[in-house]
């Protein structure tokens, strides 16, 4: 498929913003490795609402009319999409709030700030769900359509929230031992689902010219396309991304996104170096991009069986 760069854009930044808050609720409720200081957690409230602006203003981009942009809402009984949307708006009131409380009373502890912070942050994991769902119900897209989908959301976000969150920890002056540990396994996780995935698309399985047409007792094939031109469907739908050239980008991928990450936070788990945290965090968010339009190209819509392309 074509992939929009406002989608990508959406996918990538609001996923890490709303891990961002999730992880910062759950650790100052719990208390783990004695909390975030009141400047620790300022700053990464602020940066979970600027990733997940980001992404929300990006995906107004992807509409033919942005300032219908609100109709997404209307159908969240039926659409993972309005949800998403209905969800995303959720975040902002109770995330602001908590920032706001820190700010005024330093108490990022306190009953009604962490009250705040989780309901943020439990929206927030609600919309990396959402957005999974949009793209794992299309039964018309095989490699979408798996519960692998909305489990690699989950680990992409909070594995991006987790280095954020590890590089604001050491950039301030913390002992910031148990976030480099658990970004590592956050990306460590990331990288076996999308092992996973990528074995489970590559499988010769789904849809076929004879399922399409019902014909499965005959050969079947393309003797006409009907037009001698390329149409929306076949330059929103009909991208082909060649094998040997996937190959090489997702080994960038995985240089980008897992290695290069995992190797500057170990640097950093023991001398705290604030270039290899910055370096393990700008990494992961480009190498994340990179997955991000690998998820769309590598995705064939059955309307190519149509279109000359036997299987999708």
């Amino acid at each position: 498929m074509h992939a929009a760069l406002a989608v990508i854009f959406l996918t990538l930044f609001s996923g890490g913003g709303f891990g961002l808050m999730a992880l910062i609720a759950i650790i100052n409720d719990l208390h783990i490795d004695g909390g975030l200081s009141p400047s620790q957690t300022l700053i990464g409230v602020l940066l979970s609402l600027v990733f997940v602006t980001i992404g929300m203003l990006s995906s107004t981009a992807h509409l033919a009319n942005p300032k219908n942009a609100w109709r997404a809402f209307t159908r969240w009984r039926t659409s993972w999409l309005a949800r998403e949307g209905v969800f995303a708006v959720s975040f902002y009131p109770f995330a602001i709030g908590y920032l706001v409380w820190v700010f005024l009373t330093g108490a990022p502890d306190a009953r009604i700030g962490l009250t705040l912070a989780s309901i943020a942050g439990l929206l927030g994991l609600i919309t990396i769900f959402c957005q999974g769902m949009i793209y794992a119900v299309l039964r018309t897209i095989r490699q979408w359509n798996t519960p692998l989908v909305p489990a690699n959301f989950y680990a992409m976000g909070l594995a991006t929230g987790a280095t954020l969150l590890a590089a604001i920890r050491v950039i301030t002056g913390g002992n910031a031992s148990i976030f480099i540990g658990l970004a590592i396994a956050l990306i460590a996780a990331v990288a076996l689902l999308k092992g996973i995935y990528y074995f489970w698309i590559s499988r010769p399985a789904g849809p076929t010219i004879h399922t399409a047409t019902g014909f499965n007792r005959s050969t079947v094939r393309l003797l006409d396309q009907g037009h001698t031109f390329g149409t929306f469907l076949t330059e929103e739908f009909g991208h082909i991304l060649p094998q040997e050239k996937a190959r090489s980008i997702k080994v960038l991928m995985y240089l980008l996104a897992v290695v290069v990450p995992i190797i500057a936070l170990g640097v950093s788990l023991g001398a705290q170096s604030v270039p290899a945290v910055i370096v393990a965090a700008v990494s992961i968010v480009v190498g994340l991009g990179l997955e991000r339009w690998l998820f769309f190209v590598e995705a064939q819509h059955v309307v190519n069986l149509y279109h000359g392309r036997q299987r999708c």
